[in-house]
């Protein structure tokens, strides 16, 4: 399936992108692929009416045909594979309830799946071909997201910068690119590859940017790569290349780690608050404590959560959250919803991010970075908490896998029930429409072709 070149990890992550079959993925892999679609579908339809993603769908589409083979699906519209892909990839990066892989600290789902479902719709590929794609593109994503590190999310977010080889991956696979092909598609995504974390601090719409743009970025070089365009063959760990100019502690043996044994992609956690991953641990962690002696919201004077540096790092700077979306990477907020609710979904954020409530709970949090929890990620994500009562008593909560995480995860049963939330969160679909998608997901490992989902109902 692929040949190891120690001294050039780069191809070596090529030739199994390029060479990956669906026969080489075990059963167990393609079936979770299959729940990370139907969650990535889910939470593309619940980017539609969101003022950035309908901005960033207006430009593309206006940049692009008035119809064609490949479905937007927030607007039930065909387009051009490239600008279906971006503006699905915006979509899905709005909600926050897309997958994330912990250890790479990466949403794989929002810039894979769109880039698969485009192409293979563009070019009449089957069910089974884009879950093998997807999983190209997970696995390389990860690997890619794992080797630019920790100190490299600190700055850049790593959806928008390995999410543009991961794409390149997915794309390039459906393609059918030869290796050395897939390797300069590498190249030409790796030195477009950006995304910056500064934007939170302003509430600033470029999340979806950076989806949006990974995405259609690593379309376009492997169409590019596809007729003839050559990149750089170490745009990962040359002296000049992405861990270069964007990490101090680069590993290249973590690009092939296991590859074609250990399946990255089955590790990918979903999200079951509508926040930030790195609010998930903490919010688990106080719903158990709440749980555990008995407590209500209006019980708490004060949560202390033990957090990872990541967190600090990503979180610290949203102090005074001014949208719903900033409101998102709100320690406070999503504990004051979690405490509140039960549950901090998307409803909970559009009823009352700003209410006086959850200002009064939310400034009664503090995160402290912990050693335990920071040694443990980003491969574990500990929640770790201390309430403090209003009648005095100090209680704590632990978990040591949030929901969602492999070891925690959403059943189909469960995965079917949030996709219906999102589904009607902005009316992107009925539940009648969403029951059918359940089916043909279910059912896409198979030869048939992809065809359109929505668009034709």
């Amino acid at each position: 399936m692929s040949h190891s070149h120690p001294s050039h990890p780069s191809q070596t992550l090529a030739d199994f992108a390029a060479g990956l079959r669906p026969s080489d993925i075990p059963a167990p892999v393609m079936r979770r692929t299959e729940d990370l679609f139907l969650d990535w579908f889910a939470s593309a339809l619940a980017g539609k009416g969101a003022r950035p993603v309908e901005t960033l769908a207006r430009f593309w589409a206006s940049q692009g045909p008035a119809d064609g083979p490949s479905e937007v699906l927030i607007h039930r519209r065909g387009s051009s594979p490239m600008v279906a892909a971006a503006i699905n990839a915006a979509a899905s990066h709005h909600a926050e309830q897309d997958d994330v892989h912990n250890g790479s600290v990466f949403h794989p789902a929002t810039v894979v799946f769109p880039v698969a479902l485009a192409v293979a719709q563009a070019l009449g590929r089957s069910g089974r071909e884009l879950l093998a794609a997807s999983v190209a593109g997970y696995e390389v994503g990860i690997r890619v997201g794992e080797y630019l590190g920790r100190p490299h999310y600190r700055i850049f977010h790593t959806t928008g910068t390995a999410g543009s080889i991961a794409a390149a991956a997915t794309a390039g696979h459906l393609l059918g690119l030869s290796a050395a092909q897939m390797l300069h598609a590498f190249g030409s995504a790796g030195t477009q590859a950006a995304g910056l974390w500064e934007f939170l601090r302003d509430a600033a719409d470029s999340k979806q940017l950076h989806t949006a743009h990974a995405a259609s970025t690593g379309l376009a070089s492997a169409y590019l790569a596809a007729d003839g365009l050559t990149g750089a063959r170490q745009i990962l760990e040359g002296p000049q290349g992405m861990a270069a100019g964007m990490s101090v502690d680069s590993d290249p043996t973590r690009l092939t780690d296991g590859l074609g044994t250990r399946w990255a992609t089955a590790e990918t956690s979903f999200k079951y608050h509508a926040s930030c991953r790195h609010t998930h641990p903490a919010a688990d962690a106080l719903l158990q404590a709440l749980r555990d002696h008995g407590l209500t919201a209006d019980d708490i004077e004060h949560v202390e959560t033990f957090v990872h540096q990541g967190a600090i790092d990503v979180l610290g700077p949203v102090t005074d959250p001014q949208t719903v979306h900033q409101a998102k990477f709100s320690m406070g907020t999503v504990l004051a919803l979690a405490a509140l609710h039960g549950h901090a979904g998307v409803g909970e954020f559009d009823a009352g991010y700003r209410a006086q409530r959850v200002r009064d709970f939310a400034g009664r949090v503090r995160m402290t970075l912990d050693a335990e929890v920071d040694a443990a990620y980003p491969r574990r994500w500990i929640g770790k908490v201390e309430v403090t009562t209003r009648d005095g008593r100090r209680l704590s909560g632990r978990v040591d896998e949030p929901k969602g995480d492999p070891g925690n995860t959403l059943s189909r049963a469960e995965l079917e029930a949030k996709a219906l939330t999102l589904g009607g969160y902005r009316d992107g679909a009925t539940p009648a429409e969403l029951r059918e998608v359940f089916a043909r997901v279910w059912a896409l490992d198979s030869d048939a072709p992809v065809g359109s989902w929505l668009t034709a109902v």
